[in-house]
């Protein structure tokens, strides 16, 4: 009779996680990969540390939001479909809903300089919760000379070479390196019992649910008479197919798309909202809801309007990666079976490494030799290090540090 109770009341414990994690999550998809650790792994134990690392290695290689991504699955490991769907829309909507506001209300942006005050500190404690899920994944990842060497090779990728290509070709190679050089060779009786167990009706619906929209929008997006939502919900859905490596890919994408393709919206609307995003928790995606919204705007569609681009934006962009998530975790635990797929997760995440290591030094460039902004990063990354405190404290304090000088 108490299973029940203590099972809703996990349910509720996570749930509330999440919704810390939304407000909390600075700093892009590698310190939100730290933060994941702090609020599902450490102390609360909804999942396990290994669990977390496949979980963000698997988001790795799929098309889509990759925080998103292994949000949902932790969510799915937990409390399955239901809890999943909810975890999904908390996390979502409140950036989405803000930048929505955004666009809307775009120029109020002109006259945003009091709200960078007060969030003049995030980024320097961003950038110590990067540092920190830098440290804390390092130890944990890096155990092999391979590992250490497909961390610093992905490094000097990304920072040398600084192109879209490299988050997914970088993955690529580090999984196939390490599953050559770590699997042993008795995998083919294992791989036909794990495809016995799959349903192939249950393959095709869901891989054809990704793929017909994608068809469909292929033809209305060489098509004129079709209304500009529809047209938006195709440009969305198929960024979200084809998107790899998170934020900083989709980014260049959306501009070279929206506003210098298709003059959905001028430049200066796009980075003003470019950067009110950068300045907000929560997942890079939702930027697509400004897009979206200020899309309608510029096009003379009312409030409403603006209203639906929003929701368009961050729907159309997010769907492909979870309905691709929703159906690959459920089956993740037979996947991982296959030798080459689990002994390649250890390249995979030793890429991460490097990618946070490399988004690290990428945000600290621009800081210079501001002694008071290195004191801040490196006074997060002590306080996340040797004490109980947790992100949202020291993100409220920066807020408020902000506010007041």
């Amino acid at each position: 009779m108490q299973t029940k109770p203590i099972a809703a009341k996990k349910q509720w414990l996570f749930i509330r996680n999440v919704i810390f994690f939304t407000f909390t999550s600075f700093g892009g998809a590698q310190a939100h990969l730290a933060l994941l650790l702090k609020y599902f792994v450490q102390g609360t134990k909804f999942i396990s540390e290994e669990e977390l690392l496949e979980l963000n290695a698997l988001a790795q290689v799929l098309p889509g939001p990759a925080s998103t991504q292994t949000l949902v699955g932790i969510a799915w490991k937990v409390g399955k479909l239901k809890l999943a769907i909810i975890t999904f829309l908390i996390w979502i909507l409140p950036t989405a809903t803000i930048m929505t506001f955004a666009a809307i209300s775009y120029a109020l942006l002109d006259q945003k300089q009091k709200f960078n005050d007060i969030l003049e500190y995030i980024q320097p404690i961003a950038l110590g919760i990067v540092a920190y899920g830098a440290w804390k994944l390092g130890k944990k990842v890096l155990s092999s000379q391979v590992s250490i060497f497909l961390a610093i090779a992905s490094v000097i990728a990304t920072l040398v070479l600084r192109n879209a290509y490299v988050f997914p070709l970088s993955i690529l190679i580090g999984g196939m390196i390490s599953s050559a050089i770590e699997t042993p060779k008795e995998e083919a009786e294992l791989r036909v019992k794990l495809f016995s167990n799959i349903n192939p009706k249950k393959l095709i619906y869901f891989l054809g649910a990704l793929f017909l929209f994608a068809l469909v929008g292929a033809i209305i997006n060489r098509t004129s008479p079709f209304s500009l939502p529809i047209r938006l919900l195709e440009n969305f859905y198929r960024n979200g197919i084809l998107v790899f490596g998170g934020g900083q890919v989709l980014v260049p994408l959306m501009f070279t798309e929206f506003v210098e393709m298709k003059h959905y919206l001028p430049s200066s609307g796009f980075l003003s909202g470019f950067a009110l995003q950068q300045a907000l928790p929560g997942p890079t995606f939702s930027f697509t809801s400004y897009l979206g919204a200020l899309s309608m705007k510029n096009f003379g569609y009312g409030l409403w309007g603006q209203i639906l681009g929003g929701l368009i934006g961050v729907i159309g962009i997010n769907l492909p990666g979870l309905i691709l998530v929703l159906f690959i975790v459920p089956f993740w635990d037979d996947l991982k079976k296959i030798s080459r797929i689990r002994h390649s997760l250890s390249g995979i995440n030793a890429v991460s490494v490097g990618f946070i290591i490399a988004a690290f030094v990428l945000l600290l460039i621009p800081m210079g030799f501001n002694w008071i902004f290195l004191g801040i990063m490196l006074a997060t990354f002590l306080l996340l290090n040797f004490t109980k405190i947790s992100p949202p404290v020291i993100v409220l304090a920066g807020i408020l540090i902000g506010y007041l000088f």
